[in-house]
This record gives C-alpha cells, structure tokens and sequence, in this order.
C-alpha cells in the first residue's frame, strides 16, 4: 500500500509539473508581442511548484507510512 501511495504521488506530481509548464506557462508560437513573456494562467509556477513539492513530499511518505510486512516479522 505504501509503496502504490507514493507511486501515485509521484506521477501525480510529475503529470501536475508537465500540464503547468507546457500548457499553462509556456506559450505555443513564435514570439511577437510581450504577452509571449506571461504565462496563460497567472498561477501557473505555483501549479509547478506544488507538483515539485508533491514529488518531494513523496519521499517522506514513504519513510513516515509502515510497511504492511514488517509487523509479520
């Protein structure tokens, strides 16, 4: 179980960290105008962020959560 949290945790934060950055913060296009230089979406780095910190966070999950097995000794 802890081992499929921490997987989902990660690809939650890595597909969170891609969406934010290709779709929300990037513009598509040739750069003409100084709009090009503002993301899509005003909050889009913190999006970024908090997939980069879902990632990390993931780390401690799997450290603070018990395994199921190690009781059974």
């Amino acid at each position: 179980m802890r081992r499929g949290i921490v997987v989902l945790m990660v690809v939650v934060g890595f597909v969170l960290q891609a969406t934010a950055f290709f779709f929300l913060a990037a513009p598509l296009g040739t750069p003409t105008a100084v709009r090009f230089s503002e993301p899509r979406l005003p909050f889009a780095p913190l999006l970024f962020i908090v997939g980069i910190m879902l990632v990390f966070s993931a780390a401690l999950v799997y450290e603070l959560l018990p395994d199921r097995g190690a009781d059974e000794g």
